[in-house]
């Protein structure tokens, strides 16, 4: 095939077919020629052409769909675009890293670092010593798969399966917790100028995130059940976002679950405007596998699923994943490499084997027994102090306790911080600073603290 585009001929299968796409030669909604026919057509392998459709899948140009085929995608406006040609010069790069962690060649003279043979006696060697299963190769110095360690993603596979989001380990990408998570979808997701709608009140580093990205930021109001759809509908109208980042479990900082009804409606929003959703589901593993998550009624089609062990293990442990379909699995693994090179093997590895011996479980039993006895006495001191909480508790860390109208939450934090107590207002949780629900988030691990206790009688009582 040579039909003087330059690049592989991946890159030039990509190319022909959004070129006949732009100019109208393939219509939305036309079937595109089997996979044996495309490789007769295009003069290249079967992997070579699903290659081809799976990044186009990947750039909005088609959608796949499962017994039926491959077609063109109807136009619309919030399609993962191709991407600028800056991205693709660096995706070029991808290749040369993809090799060094996946060494498909013997002889690696182009290779970063050097055998593993060099250092696995080393001091590091002999203090990071772990175990490895039966037939399973010894741990080696070096990057490892660019996706991460292969039996911990299949672990999370069979634990996402009961929440019902059924995947393969090739869709699920290891990262260093979800920021990292969310810093590698923003980056393949949004360029800036773009607009993408968060949870209002919602996860304040986000905000911080998008705000470096130079994306605009529209708050979506955070009911207890879910986010106010009438509410999403009017900015998707006015602003028309290219996503909805949100969280439907435990949500963070209010602390109540997305209904099922709600679910149902939110995907049924986005479908109609072709609008990505990136679900964040820090507290998964200590909350019911039966919560309503939008990734298992949308099978990763459009939702972009998150989660974590830090949250669950320790806050140091920086260990989680992106669940994605393979196209968007794929992408986010070249922006990893691009950005980290790959996630460590060694903590992915512990976490594994903890999973494998039985202790990870052991472990979320004991959690969950915390959680639900001091979600309990905070409760318990809330009431005391008169104040509501806006959403009934489903098994994360937090509460959001209301205050009066018209009382400024981020003065009530000064005076708390003057006394060696750390509260967090409301006000910051609220993309734009307003402070349209005074409030505080509540960590339930500390709703016991008589100092607090005493601090809120004494200034909520003046």
């Amino acid at each position: 095939m040579n039909d003087g585009i330059e690049g592989s001929r991946t890159d030039r299968i990509i190319a022909r077919i959004a070129r006949a796409i732009e100019a109208g030669q393939l219509q939305p909604g036309r079937r595109m020629p089997s996979l044996r026919a495309a490789t007769l057509e295009y003069g290249v392998s079967k992997n070579t052409m699903v290659e081809a459709y799976d990044r186009l899948v990947a750039l909005g140009r088609l959608e796949a769909r499962p017994g039926s085929g491959f077609y063109v995608r109807a136009a619309g406006r919030n399609a993962i675009e191709a991407p600028p040609a800056h991205m693709t010069e660096a995706i070029d790069i991808v290749s040369l890293l993809r090799e060094q962690l996946s060494q498909t060649h013997p002889v690696r003279v182009g290779d970063g670092r050097p055998p593993a043979s060099w250092t696995e006696d080393s001091e590091l060697g002999r203090h990071l010593r772990l175990k490895t299963g039966k037939g399973e190769r010894p741990i080696e110095h070096g990057y490892g798969d660019p996706l991460g360690y292969g039996p911990l993603r299949s672990q999370i596979g069979l634990m996402l399966a009961e929440r019902s989001i059924h995947v393969s380990p090739e869709q699920v990408l290891l990262t260093f917790g979800i920021n990292h998570g969310l810093d590698l979808i923003i980056r393949h997701l949004l360029q800036p100028g773009d607009t993408v709608l968060v949870d209002s009140p919602g996860y304040y580093p986000l905000f911080g995130k998008l705000k470096l990205a130079r994306v605009e930021i529209v708050g979506v109001k955070r009911l207890a059940d879910g986010p106010d759809l009438d509410h999403l509908s009017l900015q998707i109208a006015r602003h028309a976002p290219k996503a909805f980042f949100t969280q439907s479990a435990a949500h963070n900082p209010t602390g109540g679950s997305m209904s099922l009804p709600i679910a149902h409606r939110l995907l049924q929003i986005a479908a109609k405007h072709d609008l990505t959703v990136v679900e964040d589901d820090v507290f998964a593993d200590a909350l019911p596998a039966s919560l309503p998550r939008l990734a298992a009624l949308d099978q990763l089609e459009r939702v972009i699923y998150l989660g974590t062990f830090s949250k669950t293990l320790s806050a140091s442990l920086r260990v989680g994943y992106v669940a994605a379909s393979p196209g968007i699995c794929r992408s986010l693994t070249d922006m990893k490499m691009l950005t980290v090179v790959n996630s460590s093997g060694y903590l992915e590895r512990m976490v594994s084997e903890l999973i494998a011996s039985g202790q990870y479980r052991h472990h979320l039993k004991r959690l969950r027994e915390r959680i639900e006895r001091a979600t309990a006495r905070t409760l318990q001191n809330l009431d005391r102090l008169g104040l509501t909480v806006f959403a009934a508790p489903t098994g994360g860390y937090y509460l959001w306790a209301d205050f009066e109208p018209g009382l400024d939450d981020l003065e009530l934090a000064r005076l708390a911080s003057e006394q060696g107590i750390f509260i967090a207002p409301g006000t910051v949780f609220f993309p734009d600073r307003q402070q349209t629900r005074p409030g505080m988030r509540v960590n339930i691990a500390y709703g016991d603290d008589t100092r607090l206790i005493a601090f809120l009688q004494s200034t909520l009582a003046g």
